[in-house]
């Protein structure tokens, strides 16, 4: 069930979807509030948590889904989350979808997507440089939204192809 914040952010969208919503503020509301519940829950294994995709990035278009991140040790060690990660309502999606990467949902009409990586690996180091270069660079920034504008028209129903079509740019940018 959806907190305060996560409604009043109009969190959610509905599976295979792309609809982007304007920028919100209450996005990292939002986030801080599921990174505690996801620390308490991960006490054991999270090295880290934190906030990634287009919601982390002030003023842009995104997906109303927050996207976070988890450092472990060892990406096998996102097996151990998964009853953890279940008890606080988030589904297993596995880790066929993306290699070296366990994703976890929440809600039917998605509201947080959790990614949980080797900390300090590959994934780890490209999201955040990813995020980080948006953050700091706003021509960056508004061509990737522009971009992502684009790709939400033509892919409104096929969100697996609205994703790769963004990654030549996100891979210019994260492995650059």
């Amino acid at each position: 069930m959806a907190n305060e914040t996560d409604r009043r952010a109009r969190l959610g969208l509905a599976q295979g979807i792309v609809t982007l919503a304007d920028a919100d503020p209450l996005w990292v509301a939002a986030y801080e509030s599921e990174a505690v519940a996801i620390r308490s829950a991960l006490a054991s294994v999270a090295l880290d948590i934190q906030h990634i995709g287009s919601t982390a990035v002030p003023g842009i278009k995104a997906k109303p889904i927050i996207d976070i991140m988890v450092g472990v040790r060892r990406l096998d060690d996102g097996l151990a989350c998964i009853d953890l990660m279940a008890g606080i309502g988030y589904d297993y999606a596995g880790a066929e979808l993306v290699p070296d990467d366990h994703i976890f949902g929440k809600g039917v009409a998605r509201t947080h997507l959790v990614h949980v990586v080797a900390h300090g690996g590959h994934h780890w180091t490209r999201n955040l440089r990813f995020r980080d270069a948006l953050r700091t660079d706003p021509t960056l920034t508004r061509a990737y939204e522009d971009l992502k504008v684009g790709l939400a028209a033509k892919f409104a129903d096929r969100r697996a192809a609205y994703t790769a079509a963004k990654k030549d740019f996100i891979d210019r940018i994260a492995d650059g």
